[in-house]
């Protein structure tokens, strides 16, 4: 057993051969080997991690350019939505002007046959630089249908304003009102129909394009020609042909015609005004009165008139005056005219409160024309 014992221990420390022994005076004294080579991998490990490190950094690399070709894409279509979106803004903009130029043509008190003919051909020549302008634009690749669909549009009321003007120096002679508000009105019906195509057929699809296409912040232009859709029937623009004649030939239009005040309510208190009795109102920033007219007559009116005045007192002598214009009011209709931003009103002191509508050409009753209320402004 003491053999086997010796030679475990000498293979012990064989195994050893950082540290040798030496016995010096009786000890033993440990003396350090020579140092141990550094362990390192198989000659071929260190290419294959370089590989696969240098694979890692190509696949982030082309990750990181993909998306930032996609950002760079993305901005280029949405800039690219953006620019054609604002011309035609611009147009649509300038084409709503000559619409609402169009109805204080129409609806103007006094204006003449050769005047009226006049401006409606400056209109229709504006309108046709709109259209030239428009079809210059490039739409973007989905948006061509779109694009045709603006450019129609404008074409309709360029066709609508022409007609118009026909119609009028065609029918100066005549004593038909009725043949004139038809035709008339059948002209009309093109600046309507201009609105429908604009809406239908290019405001409406481009915004399902931006939707497909997942672009947000791109706004789509509206554009509403006639800002009262009535001016586009017969029964409007018979009695504008007639008020027309009217003032050419010095006459006034046949049937009865003219318009009387219904209510006048204060709000915010939502307050119908009595003209027997005192109403206390409270006086606010946000003060205000809506009249309702009514057109007691048989043919539509317009450039109706309506004027609202706060009388002055004694410690606020300075009345308050504001005055709306009813722009077209059919036969049997009431309209809410509103008169607001009214300042500050004379307070604790008795007053009246005066409305009164203008008389319509061929009207002859006016006695329900104005208005009276008495009232006291108080602070609440």
């Amino acid at each position: 057993m003491a053999e086997r014992d010796d030679d475990l221990d000498f293979n012990f420390f064989e195994e050893e051969p950082s540290t040798q022994e030496t016995a010096v005076g009786g000890r033993v004294v440990r003396r350090p080997g020579p140092p141990r080579p550094p362990v390192r991998p198989p000659s071929g490990m260190t290419p294959l991690l370089r590989l696969v490190g240098l694979i890692a950094f190509a696949i982030v690399a082309v990750v990181v350019l993909v998306f930032v070709i996609k950002g760079c894409r993305a901005e280029g279509k949405e800039s690219e939505y953006r620019s054609y979106m604002e011309n035609v803004s611009q147009v649509a903009r300038e084409s709503e002007t000559i619409g609402r130029e169009l109805n204080q043509v129409l609806t103007e008190p006094g204006i003449s046959q050769t005047d009226l003919e006049q401006r409606l051909d400056g209109l229709a020549q504006r309108q046709q630089q709109l259209v030239a302008t428009a079809g210059g634009f490039d739409p973007p690749g989905r948006l061509a249908d779109e694009q045709d669909a603006v450019v129609e549009a404008l074409e309709f009321r360029v066709s609508g304003l022409h007609g118009l003007e026909d119609v009028f120096r065609r029918t100066a002679k005549s004593d038909d009102a009725d043949e004139a508000g038809q035709l008339l009105a059948a002209q009309a019906q093109r600046l309507a129909a201009s609105d429908v195509i604009w809406d239908d057929l290019f405001r409406n699809p481009s915004r399902a394009e931006l939707q497909a296409q997942e672009i947000t912040g791109v706004q789509v232009p509206n554009s509403d020609f006639l800002l009262n859709p009535e001016l586009a029937s017969t029964a409007t623009l018979k009695p504008i042909w007639e008020r027309l004649h009217g003032a050419e030939n010095g006459g006034t239009p046949s049937g009865l015609h003219g318009d009387n005040i219904v209510s006048t309510v204060v709000l915010p208190q939502q307050k119908e005004l009595s003209r027997d009795t005192e109403t206390t109102i409270t006086a606010s920033s946000d003060l205000e009165f809506d009249v309702t007219v009514e057109n007691s007559g048989d043919s539509a009116e317009t450039s109706v008139e309506v004027t609202l005045t706060i009388e002055g007192t004694k410690s606020h002598p300075n009345p308050i005056k504001r005055a709306e214009t009813i722009d077209v009011i059919n036969s049997g209709e009431q309209q809410v005219v509103k008169f607001q931003d009214l300042g500050q009103p004379p307070l604790v002191e008795s007053t009246t409160v005066k409305v009164d509508v203008k008389p319509v050409l061929g009207e002859t009753n006016t006695t329900n024309n104005v208005a009276e209320y008495p009232v006291i402004f108080s602070l609440g």
